[in-house]
């Protein structure tokens, strides 16, 4: 038997499913969840918090190449452990099952889940914006985009694959129309020169660029899924994070043509005001409908890879085993896709309407607690996104950790591919986690209480799991 065809045996050990996503497939994946709504907000704070144009344009560099050294670490965790749901194997052998199981019961009641509901909620915002419905249609888009992306995925890996290659390739082509925008067709902008409001915070600025490229790991999640994965991912990744770097610095370059570097840092809608210098007020529109796309592919992204988080904690925790069963015809986990939409559509409901936050809010009152701050965080989930964010972080270092741990733990373990120049690559990635996990910490104070408190029910559900898997595999079996 091939390496290959020895690492497509481990893979699909636990689904019996043969491999569907090639090349492109994968890069597609990568594309659609990381450019997400970031790339049209994020600027902005990155600007802020610079003191000139290099430094901004270096900033979106330095992320581009911390994100190819985190795709090295993960490249051979991916390749040595070609699992279905990517970290929650890593996690779940380097320290044990209970680590695997509060990774994935995150990730289903509020981190994933949270990330789809936050770029739904993008979505219906631009789209109401766009078609002049009234604000209370906001959380009715929402749904449907939810509900919607989850059916087409529900036909299958390939219903969801080929969806997903059309809203990669169209968001690209409309960012490199912001790029065409700003360097043929408009000079560079008069805006008076404005003082920050702040000092320059690089460290701060860093935070706005890595949110900006995060994502690029959910690749791993669907590494049984991918074919000849040897080759594969590792292209994928480095392919995946080199496209979007190039384009995110091309689009950086032409708000700094077109608007100037004080103009840029002096305004929340830099892609918007690109497109209006140069096609006047249809700017905005197509601005806005390109969100849309890209919040509907990083969206569809995060429904193919997420569900097959929750099918591995499934797979191998009795509490949750429904969540296991696959579509063999499909390819495809149907109850994960299914309880994955559910939760989200819940999330959408709850934090991203006003009756759902004046809700919380008195539920918290009657603990004694005060309601959260929903504008503080640039809304309802963005509230939520950075009450998660510590959680994901810590979870991104442990992964990063565990390479160490799986080497010393399976030396004798085949590696596909292997990072070069280590230990250096994943000691860089750590201490980014790190720091990372530091200012998250910092950012959201309090509201870090929204990530870990799902994480600390998660403990006594493990137990409850492991008692109900004792009590089944000691039942007596009849006839």
């Amino acid at each position: 038997m091939s390496a290959e065809e020895q690492l497509n045996l481990d893979a699909s050990d636990e689904t019996g499913i043969a491999p569907k996503l090639g090349l492109w497939d994968a890069i597609s994946i990568i594309i659609g969840i990381v450019v997400g709504t970031a790339i049209f907000k994020s600027p902005t704070f990155v600007f802020q918090n610079v003191s000139g144009p290099v430094q901004a344009v270096g900033v979106w560099l330095l992320g581009a190449i911390l994100s190819l050294i985190g795709a090295l670490c993960y490249a051979e965790l991916a390749t040595t452990y070609p699992k279905s749901g990517g970290d929650y194997h890593y996690l779940t052998r380097a320290y044990g099952r209970p680590m695997g199981f509060l990774f994935g019961w995150a990730q289903l009641v509020a981190i994933l889940t949270g990330s789809i509901g936050a770029m739904a909620y993008a979505f219906a915002d631009y789209g109401v914006r766009l078609w002049g419905l009234q604000a209370g249609a906001t959380c009715t888009l929402a749904v449907g985009a939810i509900v919607a992306l989850s059916a087409v995925n529900l036909l299958g890996v390939v219903a969801g694959k080929v969806v997903q290659n059309i809203l990669s390739v169209v968001k690209v082509l409309g960012l490199l129309g912001i790029v065409l925008a700003g360097l043929f067709g408009a000079t560079q902008s008069t805006a008076p020169s404005v003082e920050p409001q702040s000092l320059p915070d690089w460290g701060l600025a860093m935070v706005f660029v890595l949110y900006a490229y995060g994502g690029w790991n959910d690749a791993a999640f669907v590494a049984a899924d991918v074919r000849n994965r040897r080759r594969n991912i590792p292209l994928a990744l480095f392919l995946g994070i080199g496209i979007v770097s190039v384009i995110y610095i091309l689009v950086i370059l032409a708000f700094l043509f077109v608007l100037g570097f004080d103009g840029a840092r002096n305004t929340h809608t830099p892609a918007t005001d690109v497109l209006e210098a140069v096609l006047g007020p249809w700017g905005g529109k197509w601005i806005s409908l390109l969100v849309m796309i890209s919040a509907l592919g990083a969206i569809n992204g995060l429904i193919l890879t997420g569900s097959r988080i929750h099918a591995s904690l499934g797979a191998d925790h009795s509490l949750f085993s429904w969540l296991g069963r696959w579509n063999s015809d499909r390819a495809a986990p149907i109850a994960s896709l299914v309880a994955q939409a559910a939760i989200a559509v819940g999330l959408v409901l709850a934090v991203g309407s006003s009756i759902g936050r004046a809700t919380i809010d008195g539920m918290l009152g009657i603990v004694g607690l005060d309601g959260l701050p929903w504008d503080k965080y640039y809304g309802g989930f963005e509230t939520l996104v950075a009450g998660t964010a510590p959680v994901f972080w810590g979870f991104f270092l442990l992964t990063g950790m565990s390479l160490f741990i799986l080497r010393r733990r399976d030396p004798g373990r085949q590696r596909p591919f292997t990072v070069p120049w280590y230990p250096l690559p994943p000691i860089v990635f750590c201490c980014m986690c790190l720091y990372m996990l530091y200012k998250a910490l910092a950012y959201a104070e309090g509201l870090a209480l929204l990530g870990l408190v799902p994480l600390a029910i998660g403990i006594p559900l493990y137990g409850i799991s492991q008692y109900a898997g004792r009590a089944r595999r000691s039942k007596p079996e009849h006839g």
